[in-house]
């Protein structure tokens, strides 16, 4: 088995308008949250980048040379493991031979300290542990570098739609978005929004398991809905809610990016290729019909909503994606609905009779 000492983030006390100096400080391996991880979810700064921002800006280095020595660097972006930040390299421990992915950010600003992105995303990824969740095993931290150690997945599903030119069974299709939703779920249930759903950041290894990756961009959210920036997840997989300037969203931006993934997945091609944001619009209604206050109330006061968006009528889902069987089809629409309060959760989704094979077959999800 893997062995790493883990590493969290401490929070001294902090005054309004001072910024707190933050310290790494090493835990027993049993110990389950820190200070910080439970300071962050209770009072949700991560609904708040600037102060969030402000509240992490500074970091005081823990020489970790000895790890690090143990981390012989394999080759150099020879996979992909997401990238919202850093250079990512493949290495093996010479103490214990296992294959992990390292993640690097150079911390050459001294003043800006460690970015956002990866505070967000170590704390978020502490708290989240569940077998479709790409796992962290280690944090070290040196004064010019910031090294997050993950979990080795060989492939992500961008390469793996590439390698069968899009021509995937249905069995497997089946499985893989089985293990979509499943992650989707669980990090709902913990009320986290990842928020940058697509291909390239979901990583697969040789066994067929798939795991959610780079949780850069995630967040944790509230109760009542929080007003977030829309500038989120890549163009092609963006919900038409965000893509008309909504700041006000929830678990459903996730699922609609699911929709999309499940789409591209059987028919081998990004259901909505848009080059720019009226592009990309312009291609979900030529799809789902022009959307309207019947079909979706409240989409007229939206800030990019326009009156005279062209008129489209919609076209069967079954034409495009015609591997797709009944129960298929129905879930897909489901995902992909235009009012975001009417998208299917993720829970839902893997009740949903689509999966009723799997589910007979004991939820097995090797495909390799």
């Amino acid at each position: 088995s893997i062995f790493f000492f883990f590493f969290f983030f401490l929070a001294l006390p902090c005054t309004s308008h001072q910024t707190a100096h933050l310290g790494f400080v090493l835990l027993r391996a049993h110990s389950e949250r820190t200070e910080l991880n439970s300071f962050l979810l209770h009072n949700r700064l991560l609904d708040i980048p600037i102060t969030f921002c402000r509240f992490t800006a500074q970091i005081s280095p823990w020489t970790s040379t000895r790890k690090l020595r143990n981390l012989a660097k394999v080759t150099h972006t020879s996979f992909s493991l997401i990238g919202t930040y850093g250079i990512v390299y493949k290495a093996q421990n010479r103490e214990t031979n296992d294959v992990v992915a390292l993640k690097r950010i150079r911390l050459d600003n001294e003043e800006e300290g460690v970015p956002c992105t990866a505070i967000r995303e170590i704390s978020l990824l502490k708290e989240l542990k569940q077998p479709n969740i790409v796992r962290l095993y280690d944090v070290l931290h040196t004064e010019k570098k910031l090294t997050l150690v993950f979990e080795f997945l060989d492939s992500d599903l961008k390469k793996f739609l590439d390698t069968y030119s899009g021509d995937i069974d249905v069995l497997t299709i089946k499985q893989l978005m089985y293990q979509l939703l499943k992650g989707i779920a669980y990090c709902h249930e913990h009320r986290v929004l990842h928020r940058d759903l697509k291909p390239q950041n979901l990583l697969i290894n040789k066994k067929g398991d798939l795991k959610l990756g780079d949780f850069g961009l995630a967040r944790a959210f509230g109760i009542p809905v929080r007003s977030y920036s829309h500038e989120v997840v890549t163009l092609w997989y963006r919900a038409p809610d965000v893509l008309m300037g909504s700041k006000q969203y929830s678990t459903s931006i996730d699922i609609w990016s699911a929709g999309c993934i499940f789409a591209e997945m059987a028919s081998g091609r990004p259901l909505f290729p848009g080059s720019s944001v009226k592009d990309q619009l312009l291609k979900i209604f030529k799809i789902l019909g022009t959307p309207t206050e019947d079909s979706w109330p409240g989409v007229a006061r939206l800030p990019e909503y326009r009156p005279d968006f062209p008129l489209y009528n919609p076209i069967p889902l079954e034409n495009l994606v015609p591997k797709l069987d009944a129960a298929g089809i129905d879930l897909l629409s489901r995902l992909i609905t235009y009012n975001p309060d009417k998208r299917i959760s993720a829970e839902a989704g893997l009740s949903h009779p689509y999966f009723d094979e799997l589910r007979r077959r004991d939820g097995s999800s090797g495909i390799l």
